[in-house]
């Protein structure tokens, strides 16, 4: 990535995401997943669910891991290798993401790097 000086991105294995999940299917435990962020492609799995967000009250659910569809969450992923990226705050082009599903080829998620 070509990048100024002063402008370092991060570079890391374990990240934090919000996603917007979009399968009928909830992730499942040890699932592996494909990563396309950017024009690179990595196996990631999902770590731990963070939060849900309760869309009605904007509030988060804390004591609830399972994902349905259109459910938004926050996420911890830990990739096989570093992906270089920037929050998506600072700059959508590296700071998002999606994952598929390697047994079906579906894209299971969505997501903005926290």
């Amino acid at each position: 990535m070509i990048v100024k000086e002063n402008n370092q991105p991060q570079m890391e294995q374990d990240i934090d995401i919000m996603i917007c999940w979009l399968n009928a299917r909830g992730p499942q435990p040890g699932a592996k997943y494909t990563i396309r962020h950017t024009s690179r492609e990595t196996r990631a799995v999902i770590k731990d669910v963070v939060y849900k967000m309760d869309i009605n009250t904007l509030q988060r659910v804390e004591n609830d891991a399972e994902l349905k569809m259109n459910d938004i969450a926050r996420v911890r992923l830990r990739t096989m290798q570093r992906l270089i990226f920037d929050s998506y705050r600072r700059n959508r082009n590296t700071g998002s993401l999606v994952l598929i599903d390697e047994n079906t080829n579906e894209t299971v998620a969505a997501g903005m790097i926290v």
